[in-house]
């Protein structure tokens, strides 16, 4: 897959590691970290702000579980591996769910079943959409013979867009709260699990029927599973990097650290800057999230206490 280094394009807003990989994009390999999360457990969290890689780091794992070995040609997955097994992976995303009408939620997440059920040769099943989620699971593993990799991107999106509409936000949470209780459930058919979302609600409000879950957004191994560190610049981005003050870089870039002492560069911002060769806030303009700036303005904190401020493993009620 890897081709002339000079010739590889930079992945602005790509979030399909095939695209990324059949395009020859630039790429930092992190399928290390795949790797260890699939050794050390199967049951996880992760929590990182959008534009982080969050959606990328899901995608490569469907496309490992699933066998595509042609894609990790050169990287760490490819002779760490093993290549003889497929799973059938379930990939849901909330990332274009717009959830703020009774009803909407659960129409995305039928019809998001029923891609799956299609692409699987499954007849789609009655009943409820949390029941289908549960035959579903129950099916890809008696067919394949093989557990089933359950994927949830931005698990917290029908929530947050609620935020304004306390009644809907609510009633969504309650929703998947019994909807991800399934992946407990069915836990003797399930292989791996990766829930992912920019923020992290307590067990008792969301996760109570899932509570298995391994949260490593905190943890230090983990710390740059989503960004660039600083080698990583040096050894991918080398020759575009070419002309940049490297110190105005850390300055303007490297900033972000969840419980490691390693500091990561948000790749938003890194890409748009080799693209437009340009220092502006390129993330804080498109991926702060509205709801978080609109809690702060009602509980009107001061941004002076917000610097340096270091935030603690407590989950949000």
């Amino acid at each position: 897959m890897p081709g002339d280094q000079a010739k590889r394009r930079l992945p602005i807003g790509v979030q399909s590691f095939r695209k990324l990989r059949e395009d020859n994009c630039h790429y930092v390999d992190k399928t290390g970290f795949v790797l260890q999360l699939v050794r050390e457990g199967a049951h996880y969290f992760l929590s990182r702000p959008r534009r982080f890689g969050k959606s990328l780091l899901v995608n490569t794992l469907k496309e490992l579980f699933e066998g595509s070995r042609e894609l990790f040609e050169g990287l760490e997955a490819e002779r760490g591996w093993d290549w003889s097994v497929r799973h059938p992976v379930v990939r849901l995303s909330f990332g274009g769910v717009q959830a703020k009408l009774a009803g909407d939620l659960e129409a995305d997440l039928g019809e998001q079943l029923r891609v799956v059920e299609g692409k699987h040769g499954l007849t789609q099943a009655d009943g409820t959409v949390r029941g289908r989620f549960r035959n579903l699971i129950r099916s890809l593993h008696s067919r394949s013979g093989q557990r089933v990799v359950v994927l949830v991107d931005e698990y917290d999106k029908p929530i947050l867009d609620a935020m304004d509409e306390p009644i809907i936000a609510r009633a969504n949470r309650d929703y998947l709260r019994g909807f991800y209780s399934v992946i407990k459930d069915c836990d003797e058919h399930v292989r791996f699990c990766l829930l992912t979302g920019v923020s992290k609600f307590s067990r008792v409000s969301l996760f109570s029927g899932l509570n298995n879950l391994r949260d490593i957004t905190l943890s230090p191994k983990y710390s740059s599973i989503c960004g660039y560190a600083e080698s990583d610049l040096d050894s991918v981005f080398a020759q575009e990097l070419e002309g940049l003050d490297r110190d105005q870089i850390r300055d303007w870039y490297n900033g972000y650290s969840w419980g490691g002492a390693e500091k990561v560069y948000n790749p938003f911002d890194v890409l748009l800057l080799l693209a437009d060769r340009e220092f502006k806030p390129w993330w804080y303009e498109t991926g702060t999230p509205t709801f978080l700036i609109d809690r702060l303005a009602e509980e009107a904190v001061p941004w002076q206490m917000l610097d340096g401020l270091s935030a603690s493993g407590h989950a949000q009620k």
